[in-house]
């Protein structure tokens, strides 16, 4: 007897439906991907996606490889077939403090910087936060003779992504032709969007996140300049803030924070060093993981298609696609900052102001090889020596009276 009732599996399931569910799931576990890496990575499966479920797509920018200064030791190690960087993709992640969309390929500062490296045989990811104020060589402004050395996420300001990879490059050994670049503002809509991140608030972090606060809105909304001696925003500044723009943190403990809260928890610099700031971003970042975990299908579509046209980035769809076709695969199994541990001091360093100085810039690349690479041989490129001995002549009095 003819019937138009759906014929059905054993699980219920609308056997000429399957496909469409396993598409829906499949594409589910990738948003839920691209939600672990907006941040963490910043964003980098977002190009991909974005062809799927998107109108909008990303600014993309094209880099010049001969712009970018991967050093030639390493250039003649890959075509030698003798590098251990083969088989990895690096990728520079940048997370921006712009206060407008244009400003986020140029004149901002970095205040998140990201090498992330990924095994393309085993789809590992591998995360090394390089901390905004290392003291590093920032290559040469225009018109300038000599390279200038100061906190590295001052390139980003002076050249953009290319100045910026430049020096990840010429200063690390590596081999970056890539970058994501995303603002702060994508991070509040992110979170705002997820209905915020649960985070546990010391005290002595209270005042400084609400300042933050008041400096984001200040700057993102009515477009202020701070009019303080360093362009640093002042009290006078603040008074056109109205009392709905933000919602004061009052107090301590494990508790949700909006998008601008846990935006103004991650710029937090006067509580501990640079290496408490990236472990604040971390646990932002792992908020958010934890969360969009938990959202469903519609939610993350609809933030993900907010923010995806604040993306900035080198990758294209093809290649996008090529790296992605084992998506579920990637993992990210490790994650360091830079300088290691243990191998850097702070100090303020004359006109740069507060620096993380790297103690023995060689020791501290062989050690990043170690950890990205497992390469337990590396040996660095004279370009680093040459850096490393003018950053610790360039430091050594400065450190030394401290």
């Amino acid at each position: 007897m003819a019937t138009n009732q759906k014929r059905r599996n054993p699980a219920g399931v609308p056997v000429n439906g399957k496909a469409a569910v396993a598409k829906r799931k499949n594409k589910r576990k990738m948003i839920i991907f691209v939600f672990e890496v907006l941040i963490i990575l910043a964003m980098l499966v977002a190009l991909w996606l974005a062809s799927r479920i998107s109108t909008k797509g990303p600014q993309v920018m094209t880099l010049d490889p001969e712009q970018l200064a991967v050093p030639q030791e390493i250039k003649e190690a890959k075509d030698q077939g003798e590098s251990t960087m083969l088989g990895y993709k690096n990728i520079a992640l940048f997370g921006v403090d712009a206060t407008n969309e244009k400003e986020v390929g140029k004149n901002s500062r970095s205040d998140t910087i990201m090498i992330a490296s990924i095994n393309m045989d085993t789809h590992d990811i591998k995360l090394v936060s390089v901390y905004r104020d290392t003291y590093l060589n920032i290559g040469k402004s225009e018109g300038d003779e000599n390279d200038t050395y100061s906190k590295c996420n001052a390139a980003y300001a002076k050249g953009g992504p290319t100045r910026a990879i430049r020096m990840l490059n010429t200063n690390l050994d590596m081999d970056i032709e890539d970058f994501v670049t995303i603002g702060y503002n994508s991070l509040i809509d992110v979170i705002d969007g997820l209905g915020g991140v649960w985070v546990e608030i010391k005290q002595n972090e209270i005042s400084y996140l609400n300042d933050y606060q008041k400096s984001i809105v200040a700057q993102w909304k009515y477009g202020v300049k701070g009019s303080g001696d360093k362009g640093e925003l002042t009290a006078e500044d603040l008074k056109v803030l109205k009392s709905s723009d933000y919602v004061p943190v009052k107090e301590a403990g494990y508790q949700l924070l909006d998008g601008l809260q846990a935006s103004a928890y991650c710029r937090i610099r006067y509580v501990g060093n640079d290496f408490a700031r990236t472990e604040r971003q971390r646990t932002v970042l792992k908020a958010i993981q934890d969360q969009a975990l938990k959202a469903d299908f519609n939610t993350l579509t609809n933030i993900f298609n907010k923010v995806v046209g604040q993306v900035y980035t080198s990758l294209g769809k093809e290649e996008m696609l090529e790296m992605l076709a084992d998506i579920a695969k990637y993992k990210i199994v490790d994650e360091s900052g830079f300088p290691e541990e243990g191998k850097f001091a702070t100090g303020n360093i004359g006109a740069s102001g507060s620096c993380v100085v790297p103690l023995d810039l060689e020791s501290n690349v062989i050690w990043l090889h170690q950890f990205l690479f497992d390469d337990d041989d590396y040996q660095v490129s004279e370009g680093v020596q040459e850096r490393g001995e003018m950053i610790e002549s360039r430091t050594r009095k400065y450190l030394t009276e401290q």
